[in-house]
C-alpha cells in the first residue's frame, strides 16, 4: 500500500501515528506531496478527486481517502482494537472534536497563507480560533478521565491535532486554561509513535 501525504498535515500524522502504534509503518510507502488547496498535487488528485490527503493507495481494492476511513481501514486490518465497540461512540465524538480543531487550524493558515494580505478575513481567522477554544475546554472539562484511560483513536486524534496547533500556532497558547490537557499532552507527546511523526 502506498499513503500520499505530507508531513506537515495533522490528518496525516494521524494516520502515520496509528501506523506506528499498530506496526504497520513498515508495510505502506510514503508518497510526499506538495499540494495545497489552490495548487493539488496530481498525485493527490489521481487518488482522491477533491485532492486531499491522507489518500490509501491498496493493492487489493480502489484508493480510500479522508483520515478517519483510512484510521479504520487499518485498524480493522492490524485487528488492533482502536476503535473498541464498548465506547465506540464516545471514540469516534472526540476523534470528530479533534478533526475539527485541525480543520480549523488548516483553516486560518490557509487564510494567512494563500490569500493576498489585503484580502485576509481577521474576522473569520478569529471565529475559528473561537472553535478551537471551544473544543479544547470541553475536552478539557469532560473528556480527561478518556483520555487517561485505555489508548485508542481518540487518544490519537487529540495528540496530533494538539501537535497541529503547536507547530503553527504556538503563539495562541492553546494551554492557558487547559491544564489538565496541557499535562495529558506532556506525557502523550513522548511516545515513540508521536517523536516519530513529528513534522519539522
Amino acid at each position: 500500500m502506498q499513503l500520499i501525504h505530507s508531513p506537515a498535515s495533522p490528518f496525516v500524522r494521524k494516520v502515520c501515528v496509528l501506523m506506528e502504534e499498530v506496526g504497520l509503518a513498515d508495510q505502506i510507502e510514503k508518497i510526499s506531496v506538495a499540494t495545497s488547496a489552490l495548487n493539488t498535487a496530481p498525485e493527490a488528485a489521481a487518488a482522491n478527486p477533491t485532492g486531499k490527503i491522507p489518500a490509501l493507495i491498496r493493492t487489493d481494492g480502489p484508493a480510500i481517502y479522508d483520515s478517519r476511513v483510512i484510521c479504520r481501514y487499518l485498524d480493522d486490518k492490524a485487528q488492533s482494537g482502536l476503535y473498541p465497540e464498548a465506547r465506540l461512540w464516545e471514540v469516534l465524538t472526540l476523534e470528530a472534536t479533534a478533526d475539527a480543531i485541525m480543520e480549523s487550524g488548516v483553516t486560518m493558515v490557509y487564510e494567512a497563507r494563500l490569500r493576498p494580505a489585503e484580502k485576509v478575513f481577521d474576522g473569520w481567522v478569529e471565529a475559528q480560533w473561537g472553535k478551537i477554544e471551544r473544543a479544547l475546554s470541553v475536552i478539557n472539562e469532560r473528556w480527561m478521565s478518556h483520555l487517561n484511560g485505555p489508548l485508542d483513536m481518540s487518544h490519537i486524534a487529540v495528540a496530533c491535532a494538539l501537535g497541529y496547533l503547536d507547530f503553527r500556532m504556538d503563539d495562541r497558547g492553546w494551554r492557558k486554561g487547559n491544564d489538565a490537557l496541557d499535562d495529558w499532552y506532556a506525557a502523550f507527546s513522548q511516545r515513540a509513535s508521536m517523536t516519530e511523526t513529528a513534522p519539522e
